[in-house]
């Protein structure tokens, strides 16, 4: 079998890669996604007008959170010790659009691009959430992975 699919063994079952030979080193992974709402949702995000509580300092703990149980959640995905997890977050009040950004850093034999990745998603998915009942037709956009460090294939950074 082709060695790319490093999750499947030679019969064809998935399988967790075996990273136990792997050498420890610093690891870092960003994440990126958007959420498009409306006026009235910016608003009340921006302001801090919204009856469910403060939207993003909510979403920081919930994107936070989801880095640290990506294991748990996507198959053959690695237990990690995550050292530090920031999910940040960007308004423009002009294209009513809502940034996410994570940044997941660890200590280990594999990289943390999932637990940056489930950061941003569940810290947009939060924000729906929270907004939902102003605004039904928000849209999260352009999750994608911004950069890693570390590890066998060494500094990415993506378009």
């Amino acid at each position: 079998m082709d060695e790319k699919w490093n999750h499947f063994d030679e019969a064809g079952n998935a399988v967790m890669v075996d990273v136990s030979e792997k050498a420890v080193t610093v690891r870092t992974a960003s994440a990126a996604g958007a959420i498009r709402v409306n006026a009235e949702v910016m608003d009340a995000v921006v302001h801090g007008n919204v009856k469910k509580g403060d939207v993003l300092g909510v979403a920081r703990v919930a994107g936070i959170m989801a880095a640290k149980q990506a294991w748990s959640l996507i198959p053959m995905c690695h237990p990690l010790c995550i050292r530090k997890c920031a999910v940040d977050f960007e308004t423009d009040e002009e294209k009513l659009e809502i940034r996410a950004i994570s940044t997941v850093k660890v200590e280990e034999k594999t990289g943390v691009e999932m637990e940056a990745l489930t950061a941003v998603t569940v810290a947009l998915l939060t924000i729906y959430d929270m907004c939902k009942a102003i605004d039904r037709g928000m849209e999260i956009t352009d999750v994608r992975l911004l950069a890693k460090t570390g590890g066998r294939s060494g500094d990415i950074t993506y378009g």
